[in-house]
Order: C-alpha cells, then sequence, then structure tokens
C-alpha cells in the first residue's frame, strides 16, 4: 500500500496517447477491491476464499462477519497492538513462534483469536532484537479499543471483535465481496 503500488498509480496507457485515463468497468472496480483486501490483510487467493466461506456460516451479514474474521487473526492483531512496525514482520516473528496464545506456543498468522485470549511474547524471546526496546515504544502508543494492553508484561488481551464503525478501511468490502459473486 506505498505509492509505489499498481493499484494506486494512475491509470493511463504508457506512450503518447496514454493520457486519456481509461474508464474502469464494473469487473476492474471490484477486482482492485479484492486485491486491496487481500494485500492489506497480506493474504493468498485461497485462504481469503476459505475465510469468505467461513464468514458465510456467520450469523453476521457477510461484509461484517469477514472483517471481524479477518481483525481477528494473530498476525494482524500483534501489528496492531505495536508489537512490530510492519504486517510482514508481525507475520515472520509469529511464523517463528515468538508468541503465546493463552500459554499455547502459536507458529500460524491466521490463527483466529475469540474475545479473551491472552496474547505474550515468549519468555525466551524477549531478549531478541524486535523486542528490546518495545516497552519504551509502547508507553506512547494507544492501542485499538477492542485491544488491552499490559505494557509492563508485554501482554495483551483480545476483549471483542471490532465493530465496522470503529475500522477505516482503505476498501471495500462490498465491492470485494460481489467480485465473486459473479
Amino acid at each position: 500500500m506505498s505509492n509505489k503500488c499498481a493499484l494506486d498509480r494512475r491509470r493511463t496507457r504508457p506512450g503518447v496517447h496514454g493520457h486519456k485515463p481509461r474508464a474502469l468497468s464494473d469487473y476492474a472496480k471490484k477486482l482492485i477491491e479484492k486485491q486491496k483486501l487481500r494485500y492489506y490483510y497480506l493474504l493468498k487467493e485461497k485462504q481469503l476464499r476459505n475465510f469468505i466461506e467461513k464468514a458465510s456460516k456467520m450469523k453476521d451479514p457477510l461484509p461484517v462477519a469477514l472483517v471481524k474474521l479477518l481483525e481477528s487473526k494473530l498476525d494482524h492483531v500483534i501489528w496492531q497492538l505495536g508489537f512490530t512496525h510492519s504486517k510482514l514482520h508481525a507475520r515472520q516473528l509469529v511464523s517463528h513462534g515468538h508468541f503465546l496464545v493463552n500459554k499455547n506456543r502459536i507458529k500460524t498468522p491466521t490463527y483466529l483469536l475469540e474475545p479473551g485470549d491472552i496474547i505474550e511474547i515468549r519468555e525466551a524471546s524477549r531478549d531478541i532484537e524486535p523486542f528490546k526496546n518495545l516497552d519504551k515504544i509502547l508507553k506512547v502508543y494507544t492501542p485499538p479499543p477492542w485491544l488491552k494492553l499490559d505494557v509492563n508484561n508485554l501482554k495483551a488481551e483480545f476483549l471483542r471483535y471490532p465493530e465496522p464503525e470503529e475500522l477505516q478501511l482503505p476498501f471495500d468490502v462490498q465491492l470485494a465481496l460481489e467480485f465473486y459473486s459473479r
């Protein structure tokens, strides 16, 4: 999601006659929104389809259920807590097993958290470089309201699923889901 991203660049053709932007079709708009959703949550196509399938079995409306599931992914929550500086870094640290969820070591970045789950950094991992000055960084950071952070013990609690109104997502979930309904 940087300014070099192909989704954010101008929609003009290369060459002399490229000054007129192309009008996007409905299919293209839906595809772009779906790709934004995938990149934002670091998902592969099959993973996104599986999340949509899980969300369709929930009692909430599909867009709300999907966002709730994606926001409860372990790597995304760790990034939201401020334990890492980027989502990719959070994903790598989770896959290397540096975090405990309810005292169990989890190595799956797409592990889905439930309300009440306790996330903490493993005792053996607290000395490594990414976590050395973390307590100083976290003292000035305020996590989202659905997460509770204990800076002194480097622990956090997943209190509840976020409400759609609390999130400012850079994509339209409804358009992304319409891509799959064709």
